[in-house]
């Protein structure tokens, strides 16, 4: 793969190539590998190594860990996708026997299934996998604990019965369906469930002294959809494109974009820390910036995937020890570097194609009470619907093809809009969710639930 530095200028290349120098010398990495995607591809590669003359490449793999979770979430929504599955199915409707009682595919996604962090017996990522040869090895005597749908309590054997699920769906290993339908597809070919040379070595650094002892590699078996994958910086910054953009032969950037939706109720810790979690993504609050991704570590490995989809960038950390660096906040920052020293560039503003004239006449000023608001029929065919100033409730929203319209965020996400006619076919007044929004504040001529005062409008006097 051919790495195009030239849209980067020197003074941010120099900038990026800082930060990841402070992060393996003060995290004491024997070696640091990143990488910077802007626009769709990469644009910056860097790399850092205790070792003189030898420097990682993009094409050099190191172990992901939990990063791996996100690969098996999109396997998931591709079932979902294609109709074999709902999310809001129970999995014993898929996997009977499972183990997670009436947990639904959604809450194994979001972490909020209620099962353990980690899988009983001895620590799993430094253990062969044949020490849990079935899901039941895997979750143990009490798999839950804490009530099904209440918090979100992060588990790894969540993400195990995820695999299992699609391996029952598919007929096939989680290895070989992620392979044919993600990793090919993607052109992801240094990406890959064993290592493959050339790869890096896993390390723990001494805690006050500075000397290496090497990690065991081990297959984790079962746990594989949790943690199992090795990759590259080049890879996964294909993979960080196509977390952003979608591509029809694997997944769709509308599903994409619900997997980076908060489903998890946030901890009072992570509300404060500015951390949710979508559906095999992990979303934080950084400097006024949403970033998304997902983070990874396994003895000797640490890994980060950082995306700003406002700033069209993207950056991967990977360091080869088992402590050390801080990869999430290095590829926040690299991040950050990128998009305040060159802050992205908007597309040229265009007219619309074609007209849309029913909603072209509902475009304009509206009133909920008192509270004003303005309703905008944008360029990609949506109608926003926003405060005229201040904070406030606002939402896009996507034409039903029935005269309707149907709020795909925050407050008003998945709630109808409507234009409600008079006799003659003119608009009276907006109904969105049983809300009335009227052309004037409290419109005497709409049906304003609890009626307007007939006296109208007055002063004090």
């Amino acid at each position: 793969m051919t790495i195009s530095q030239e849209d980067l200028l020197p003074g941010t290349r120099r900038a990026l190539t800082h930060r990841i120098a402070v992060a393996q010398a003060e995290g004491r990495a024997p070696s640091l590998v990143a990488a910077v995607v802007r626009g769709g591809r990469t644009v910056w590669h860097g790399a850092r190594t205790s070792v003189d003359g030898h420097g990682p490449d993009e094409n050099v793999q190191y172990r992901i860990g939990s990063l791996t979770k996100t690969f098996t979430a999109v396997l998931v929504m591709r079932l979902r996708d294609e109709g074999l599955l709902d999310l809001a199915d129970p999995l014993e409707k898929h996997l009977p026997g499972s183990g997670a009682g009436e947990a639904t595919i959604t809450q194994l996604l979001s972490h909020t299934a209620g099962l353990a962090a980690e899988s009983p017996g001895p620590w799993w990522e430094r253990t062969s996998g044949s020490l849990r040869p079935e899901l039941a090895d895997v979750l143990g005597d009490q798999p839950h604990r804490h009530p099904i749908g209440r918090r979100f309590h992060y588990s790894n054997p969540g993400y195990t019965l995820l695999g299992a699920l699609v391996e029952k769906l598919r007929g096939a290993a989680w290895e070989d369906v992620l392979r044919r339908e993600v990793l090919e597809p993607l052109g992801l070919d240094r990406t890959s469930a064993q290592p493959r040379a050339p790869h890096a070595g896993g390390w723990a650094v001494h805690p006050w002294a500075d000397v290496m002892l090497p990690e065991p590699v081990e297959d984790l078996g079962r746990m594989a959809p949790a943690g199992q994958l090795w990759s590259t910086t080049a890879d996964l910054a294909r993979f960080a494109a196509f977390l952003v953009r979608g591509d029809q032969r694997v997944l769709s950037a509308e599903s994409l974009r619900e997997m980076r939706t908060p489903a998890a109720p946030p901890e009072a810790s992570d509300v404060a820390a500015g951390y949710a979690y979508g559906l095999g993504m992990e979303l934080r609050h950084s400097q006024g910036r949403v970033l998304v991704g997902h983070s990874g570590s396994l003895p000797g490995f640490l890994a980060g995937l950082t995306i700003s989809v406002e700033d069209d960038v993207a950056a991967v950390v990977l360091a080869n020890c088992t402590s050390g660096p801080l990869v999430v906040a290095a590829a926040a920052d690299l991040v950050r570097i990128v998009a305040e020293a060159e802050p992205r560039i908007p597309e040229p503003w265009r007219p619309m194609r074609a007209t849309d004239a029913p909603a072209l006449e509902l475009v304009g000023p509206w009133y909920w009470g008192t509270h004003a608001f303005a309703l905008r029929l944008m360029a990609d065919g949506l109608l926003s619907l926003g405060p005229l100033s201040g904070n406030g409730r606002n939402s896009p929203f996507r034409a039903n093809g029935d005269g309707t319209w149907t709020g795909l965020e925050g407050y008003y996400a998945g709630e109808v809009l409507k234009a409600v006619r008079r006799a003659d076919g003119t608009v009276s007044h907006l109904d969105l969710g049983s809300f009335v929004f009227t052309r004037q504040p409290y419109d005497e001529k709409a049906p304003v639930p609890g009626g307007v005062d007939p006296e109208g409008w007055r002063g004090i006097g």
